[in-house]
């Protein structure tokens, strides 16, 4: 038996990792600027998250829902406090994609709605309901389209007083900043004016901080530069920083009742102390306001750069648009550079995804190699078009 070939590879096989940096099987030592998939938040094998995690192995790993779990409990109560959502509740899963499909779920159980509205250029997961609410349809089977959704345009406010205000829609579903999409941040207004609209017309706010989440954009949540407060709030990637966790935050308007959700590895021993490692080194060593720092620190560096068309982004989440596609020149940029960055589905579209632990020498390390990517790849014939100065 082999694996399914779904994923195209790197040419890379890593073997070790600490803090930004990994290793292959040759001892080649790279930068990590992308995380996997922006998941790894408080950097490789942080002293603290294995400790927590090696001590509950000695205990127990695993066991039901259907017996008390004190960290459970611990996990909730700090995560809570850290988000500054103490008085929501925590149901916690294994992945994005399951927190996405219980959160549109309980929209459905509370308002008895079917209808549900996201955004172009969106990502929100692979399984049934949440990849239908994803704007790729080359990845939803003709099975997953068992509700009629909206797709509307980013940061539109017209469109969505249109479809929101007929009150027969189910629940609205939006990334704190669209992270595959290539790094969009929605306007403060455009989500003050979503949440007003679903308040007003009994549609649940769901805020998809999958990726965006956990300090990545140097507020725990990126929504809350909007001073808002949604429904529901799904979480996952940087939650466990590698370890397979998800949850949803949920309003205290919901109503629980046993049974009506459920898991079966969602919230094990082994992956709340993952889960608590990483909020209790957030707060101990100030990450949200490093992720800041770092963020303006790189933004500020890559503006140097006039052949960058655009930049975009929050704190550790960066888009760099290019004016060409950037496959090759990220592939260049990690094999000859030793420098891994993310791509998304604009193909112009360069993502910067550092844990937000990153250091300013590190980022320095960063724009350096950048640059030299950059003065290397304007060489190759093929590129040369796109940098002819008119």
């Amino acid at each position: 038996m082999k694996p399914f070939d779904v994923y195209p590879l790197m040419n890379v096989n890593i073997q070790n990792s600490l803090g930004s940096y990994v290793w292959d099987e040759k001892g080649r030592k790279y930068l990590d600027f992308y995380g996997g998939h922006a998941v790894i938040s408080i950097g490789h094998s942080h002293p603290h998250f294995l400790e927590r995690i090696k001590k509950q192995l000695d205990k127990i790993a695993f066991y039901s829902n259907s017996v008390q779990n004190s960290l459970r409990e611990e996990l909730a109560e700090k995560l809570g406090k850290l988000s500054g959502y103490p008085d929501y509740h925590l149901f916690l899963v294994n992945s994005g994609t399951e927190a996405i499909e219980n959160a549109i779920k309980l929209a459905s159980f509370k308002n008895g709605r079917t209808k549900v509205v996201s955004f172009q250029k969106g990502f929100h997961g692979r399984t049934s309901a949440a990849v239908h609410i994803t704007d790729n349809d080359k990845i939803s089977a003709k099975i997953n389209k068992g509700f009629e959704r909206f797709l509307l345009p980013w940061n539109d406010l017209e469109a969505a007083s249109n479809i929101i205000s007929q009150n027969d829609i189910c629940a609205v579903v939006i990334e704190g900043v669209q992270g595959i999409g290539g790094v969009h941040v929605p306007t403060p207004e455009f989500l003050q004016h979503l949440e007003k609209l679903c308040k007003k017309n009994n549609t649940i706010f769901i805020l998809d901080e999958i990726q965006s989440g956990y300090g990545r954009t140097a507020k725990f949540f990126a929504h809350q530069y909007a001073n808002i407060q949604a429904d529901l709030i799904t979480v996952a990637k940087g939650m466990g920083n590698g370890f397979p966790i998800g949850g949803v935050l949920i309003s205290p308007e919901f109503e629980a009742g046993h049974g009506l959700l459920g898991t079966t590895f969602g919230g094990t021993h082994l992956a709340c102390s993952a889960g608590l490692a990483v909020v209790e080194v957030i707060e101990k060593e100030g990450l949200l306001e490093n992720a800041g720092l770092r963020g303006e620190q790189i933004k500020k560096a890559l503006k140097q750069f006039p052949e960058i068309s655009e930049l975009r982004g929050l704190g550790c989440m960066i888009g760099v648009e290019m004016p060409f596609p950037i496959r090759a020149f990220r592939k260049l940029l990690i094999e000859k550079f030793g420098v891994f960055t993310g791509s998304s589905s604009q193909a112009n579209t360069l993502r910067i995804l550092p844990p937000i632990t990153v250091s300013e020498t590190e980022v320095t390390e960063f724009i350096s190699a950048f640059g030299e990517c950059l003065s290397a790849f304007k060489k190759q014939p093929e590129y040369e078009p796109f940098f002819i100065t008119k």
